[in-house]
């Protein structure tokens, strides 16, 4: 029975990431909850199955032609250089400051996703300026997965739509940013041994299955849709996270 709930919570888990790239994080507490995992061990074990997703959420997007390489290879590239530098920032704070923290920030990208641009239109600027915000996303991406240890799909997709981005371009970047990090945490963690395969096995499988469902949902569905739904989704992790250290 156990199997079928963690199952189930991996299906809707891959369908949010391939849909809007964001829901990754709930996979931690499902794990530590119906696996027997301690925080570091289902921490280890999500981001294992996440470079699997990301690989095929890549695919599939890439294949629909969503996936800008050029935009997505700056923000990738600023998100490595800057996630170790979060990591040591976060050696600064305790555990239950950096939550806080961490939350009231999702919960405002997500509450600004509501307020529409001036003009109603998609934000114009030169080349120049977009590849800088875009390095910006990507470091503060980066920043972001290094000093909370979540993923950064978790900034990148939120932080792109507030800069005006168009939803699929940033739930695009997301799945290739996943390989990225997901990738790099991985072989860490992989070396101290603390990943629980069999369970990361199982769920990988039912994540992907929703990823494909997902990717399907996020190119019918409108720019407005998608990002409510990312913007809901920042609010009520946001939330859920506050709540937890309260």
């Amino acid at each position: 029975m156990t199997s079928v709930a963690l199952a189930a919570v991996a299906l809707v888990v891959g369908a949010l990431i391939g849909a809007v790239g964001i829901g990754g994080v709930l996979l931690v507490p499902a794990l530590m909850a119906l696996g027997a995992l301690t925080a570091h061990e289902a921490a280890a074990t999500s981001l294992a199955t996440f470079f699997f997703t990301g690989l095929l959420g890549t695919w599939l997007f890439q294949r629909k032609g969503s996936i800008d390489w050029p935009k997505t290879a700056l923000v990738c590239v600023a998100a490595v250089a800057f996630s170790a530098w979060g990591a040591v920032v976060a050696k600064q704070f305790s555990a239950l400051v950096l939550v806080r923290i961490i939350a009231v920030l999702i919960i405002f990208a997500g509450a600004y996703i509501f307020v529409p641009p001036p003009s109603g239109q998609t934000v114009q600027r030169s080349a120049w300026r977009e590849r800088v915000v875009l390095l910006a996303v990507g470091a503060a991406a980066g920043f972001g997965s290094g000093l909370s240890g979540a993923g950064g799909p978790l900034f990148s997709v939120p932080l792109m739509l507030v800069a005006g981005f168009p939803p699929l371009l940033a739930v695009g970047t997301s799945q290739v940013l996943q390989i990225v990090s997901a990738g790099a945490g991985t072989l860490a963690n992989w070396h101290y041994g603390v990943i629980d395969w069999q369970l990361g096995a199982l769920t990988t499988v039912f994540e992907l299955m929703g990823v494909m469902v997902g990717v399907r949902i996020a190119h019918a569905a409108s720019t407005q849709q998608l990002k409510k739904g990312a913007a809901i989704l920042c609010l009520m992790v946001g939330t859920l996270m506050g709540a937890r250290t309260l």
